[in-house]
């Protein structure tokens, strides 16, 4: 027999013809000469992210914290009637909030400023159900400006939810009235707490409770104007959108391409929202929302849940183009539970183990082609491993393959495929595969719709040493800035030989093609 290292020979030599530009072609360095000028980047496709949804999609986490009467009244949804002296948290800190969201890879918080019960989280000027009538710090406190100082402290963004439903406010029902009085609110939040990056809101409201008319559009406008930064999220956009459920789970087509005219906040179609639009004219990414516990505040009787159900959640939400809002609801004490924390140290953990060691880092990655010929190393097929979505590969124009071949040096075990776009020049792709060579042959490992910011894809077990990446389908010429190939030890419904729970690379086996 002629054994593997001959087949291995054979394969490097006949790799370069396998396309007009060869593996070694590709990574010759560019010319040092002058005269040669540069190939130009191919024009973005509309719709585009602004600067703030750009910088926003790429903090991937943002912790959610629900915080207010309900935490001591053991309830979710207020009545709007709770004695204000009930709100006492004896050990409030909101640096611990802070910490534990910096420590576990969380880019942002969002305080409920303001729940459906109408409390105010700050001593607003427009009503006197606020912390300035509680009992904690002797009604001068402010839960706001101590959480704005902890997230510019430990480096993170600062968001809010102020609630549109009001269940205390006696104006509430009256149109005009309302909503003069809520922007007055958000006019506080907005000026008083410095850079404040997400907005977040929704159309809640009980059944059978006060007919109101929000003028939504109105306060879109007026948040932008104070808060430029700012996105803003709610059903409909107009920056950011939510998935349509509160489990953490994006469709596995996720487009951030979005009609905002097809879209009403309360009420959107619930498979639009899902899987957003790839012929839409708007550029809004989706949000996935979930609470770490069952309810979204803090409740004696709910446990968290575990570490595994986080990471299975990471995979559906930012490993289908969504950003991840996890709730981590603080305590009647005023405290992220331990019990809550372990948790997310455990889920950042496994998050570390699996995506700390990209296999193909120091792969020879050959193209079907390269816009501006082999030597154009802007658009270089190695510019994939490089992290980040600024730099990217570009195949030349008018081709019929858009392929990208990754040679991991040898057989390595792997089970989780990494792609990214540089969505900065538009969101393409619509289908692609990967397949790996066993036996002289390709065989397909995955296959997806769309990619956009993360891509993040599961399968069983393999061991090669060679990966084709494959574009099926694309809105226009493809881009890929990024494509990773990891080892997760954790996931077990991926592992077609032994479906128990996983938890070190020691016990697992690899599947052989």
């Amino acid at each position: 027999m002629a054994g593997p290292k001959i087949f291995t020979l054979l394969l490097h030599l006949l790799l370069p013809m396998l396309f007009l530009s060869s593996s070694i072609a590709n990574i010759t360095p560019k010319s040092s000469s002058q005269n040669i000028p540069r190939t130009p980047p191919p024009l973005p496709i509309l719709p585009l992210p602004s600067a703030s949804q750009l910088a926003w999609q790429q903090g991937e986490m943002a912790m959610f914290l629900h915080f207010g009467p309900n935490t001591f009244t053991d309830s979710e949804w207020g009545s709007g009637h709770a004695d204000p002296s009930i709100f006492f948290p004896k050990n409030l800190d909101t640096r611990q909030w802070a910490a534990v969201a910096a420590a576990t890879g969380f880019s942002r918080v969002v305080l409920t400023a303001k729940h459906h019960d109408g409390f105010c989280l700050w001593p607003s000027s427009y009503t006197n159900y606020s912390v300035r009538s509680s009992p904690w710090s002797s009604g001068e406190g402010d839960v706001v400006a101590d959480l704005a100082a902890a997230a510019h402290e430990f480096d993170l963004g600062f968001g809010i939810y102020l609630s549109p439903w009001d269940r205390h406010e006696p104006c509430f029902g009256k149109s005009l009235e309302y909503n003069e009085y809520y922007l007055g609110q958000m006019m506080e939040l907005l000026t008083s707490y410095e850079d404040i990056q997400e907005v977040f809101l929704d159309g809640a409201k009980g059944i059978g409770e006060k007919d109101m008319v929000y003028l939504f559009d109105s306060w879109f406008e007026f948040i932008h104007q104070l808060q430029p930064r700012a996105v803003i999220f709610s059903d409909a956009g107009p920056d950011v959108r939510w998935i349509g459920n509160e489990a953490g789970v994006s469709g596995t087509t996720c487009w951030s391409l979005f009609n905002k005219s097809s879209a009403a906040i309360g009420d959107t179609e619930a498979e639009y929202a899902l899987e957003g639009d790839p012929y839409g004219h708007d550029w809004v990414a989706p949000e996935c929302d979930v609470s770490i516990r069952t309810g979204w505040f803090w409740h004696s009787s709910e446990n968290p849940k575990s570490p595994m159900t986080l990471l299975d959640i990471y995979y559906t939400s930012v490993g289908r183009n969504c950003l991840l809002l996890l709730n981590v609801p603080p305590n009647s004490s005023g405290l992220i539970s331990y019990e809550d924390i372990q948790v997310l140290q455990n889920f950042t953990a496994m998050r570390h183990t699996i995506f700390s060691q990209n296999f193909a880092k120091e792969a020879i990655v050959s193209a079907s082609s390269t816009r501006g010929g082999p030597n154009e190393s802007h658009f270089s097929p190695s510019n994939v491993i490089e992290e980040g979505i600024y730099s990217y590969w570009a195949p030349d124009e008018f081709q019929a393959t858009w392929t990208l071949i990754l040679d991991l040096g040898q057989s390595m075990s792997f089970n989780v495929l990494q792609a990214q776009e540089p969505i900065q020049m538009g969101q393409r792709v619509i289908e692609f595969h990967a397949d790996v060579l066993k036996e002289g042959e390709w065989k397909i490992i995955a296959n997806g719709t769309t990619i956009g910011y993360k891509r993040l894809l599961l399968f069983p077990i393999v061991k090669a040493q060679f990966l084709r990446f494959v574009v099926d389908k694309s809105r226009a010429d493809p881009l890929i800035s990024y494509l990773g190939i990891y080892f997760d030890p954790f996931s077990p419904s991926h592992n077609l030989l032994n479906t128990s729970r996983r938890s070190s690379f020691n016990n697992i086996r690899d599947l052989s093609i």
